[in-house]
């Protein structure tokens, strides 16, 4: 007996914990997952910033909490496990957002701009998902992990592009997802990643200026960049019952970029 659609991709009932979820994309996946009736939990470093999130989620009609917490801190990623736990009950969805970028020469990369991104971009989502699959998602024998990983983690970049430990951190990401989805796949959970092209945020405001937004979306086939909608689909497919067939995938929301230059 086949399952309706709408309830393929419905997740009343569920929970979802995004970290880097008070801004950008981020956001835009708590947005989507929320609407489709998840019960929502996001964490980053600043407070205010939360706040401010959750009440924009609350307005749409979604039950969103908040918890500060700095993800490149090992025991701050124990202590926002234990919170979801005790406010949520368990963890069905894990979206591991959470992360930075330094530009700089690779020549002249600073040592602590190497441990800084590779710590959040990383290390925090082996140790979120170390967590949270312990603490709930092994047990129960169910979940869904959701890293967001980038298209800067399937390819090199050229001369213009100076990320060398963003480039690097984000190829971990993409492997580290094939191996736990390769390892988890006997406790029922699925672990997938997104891997976004070129979106406005924070974190890309340097390179827009540098590169220019035009120029940017003048290398994806669809003559554009990503924009505040364009992310949820997938990232519903992959939290969803929808995609409980789905796992150790990489799924590139690039305008077509990694079709024709790679990765």
């Amino acid at each position: 007996m086949s399952t309706p659609v709408q309830k393929l991709f419905d997740l009343s009932g569920k929970t979802a914990l995004v970290t880097g979820g008070s801004r950008g994309l981020g956001l835009q996946i708590a947005e989507a997952l929320g609407e489709a009736g998840a019960r929502i939990l996001l964490t980053s470093r600043k407070a205010a910033d939360l706040e401010e999130s959750a009440a924009h989620l609350k307005a749409r009609g979604i039950d969103a909490i908040w918890v500060a917490a700095d993800a490149s801190v090992p025991e701050e990623i124990q202590r926002v496990a234990a919170d979801a736990m005790a406010r949520l009950g368990n963890v069905d969805i894990l979206v591991n957002n959470a992360g930075a970028t330094w530009g700089a020469k690779a020549e002249d990369y600073p040592l602590e701009a190497w441990d800084k991104v590779m710590n959040l971009n990383i290390r925090s989502i082996f140790l979120m998902s170390q967590a949270i699959g312990k603490l709930s998602m092994i047990p129960r024998r169910q979940g869904r992990i959701i890293n967001v990983a980038s298209i800067a983690g399937l390819s090199g970049a050229g001369p213009d592009i100076q990320y060398i430990a963003y480039g690097t951190s984000k190829g971990a990401a993409v492997n580290f997802t094939r191996t736990l989805a390769g390892e988890w796949g006997k406790y029922g959970i699925t672990v997938n990643a997104l891997a976004p092209g070129f979106f406005p945020s924070k974190m890309t405001k340097g390179t827009i200026e540098r590169v220019g937004a035009d120029a940017m979306a003048s290398r994806a086939p669809l003559q554009r960049i990503g924009d505040d909608d364009d992310l949820k689909g997938a990232a519903l497919l992959f939290a969803s019952a929808a995609g409980k067939h789905i796992t150790g995938q990489i799924l590139a929301v690039d305008g077509g970029v990694s079709a024709i230059h790679g990765g």
